[in-house]
């Protein structure tokens, strides 16, 4: 299975943590071009993708924000809610009408210390998410401005 399925709720957790997750979550709908959230703002829900794509930018002082990854069905937007300070590390723009369930962070990080197994399973996938994300930030910051060696600098 490649890691950007293996990462998606739909097989990251089994399904009664699935399901609880769910039940806290609502519907939630954006606009093509709508901004979820910010870099750098306080980070106090996520959104797990229904249909419909999301981009994930960063802050690059003068320059247009990179996209660092694009995000479909059942893909986790934002991790950021999890670990404190609860700030956006990066930005995410809906790239097409977007459907997703919105979960609030704080209901959630609740959930994980009422019940330890659950929240086990939460972190862990959370935490996967945030390895992968890590990767492709750095995978797509050195394709934009990485520095090339030269035959002139060997």
């Amino acid at each position: 299975m490649p890691p950007s399925i293996a990462l998606r709720m739909n097989h990251a957790l089994p399904p009664e943590y699935r399901e609880r997750l769910l039940r806290v979550g609502r519907e939630a709908t954006f606009a093509q071009g709508a901004r979820l959230f910010e870099e750098g703002g306080h980070a106090n829900r996520f959104w797990i993708v229904r249909s419909g794509t999301v981009a994930l930018d960063m802050h690059v002082p003068g320059r247009r924000p990179p996209v660092v990854e694009t995000l479909g069905i059942g893909d986790l937007v934002g991790w950021s809610w999890l670990y404190e300070p609860f700030v956006w590390q990066l930005g995410a723009v809906a790239v097409t009408p977007l459907q997703a369930y919105e979960l609030d962070a704080v209901a959630v990080r609740l959930m994980c210390l009422d019940d330890p197994g659950f929240g086990r399973a939460v972190e862990h996938w959370v935490g996967r998410v945030l390895a992968h994300r890590l990767n492709a930030a750095r995978a797509r910051l050195v394709d934009l401005y990485g520095i090339y060696e030269t035959k002139e600098e060997r």
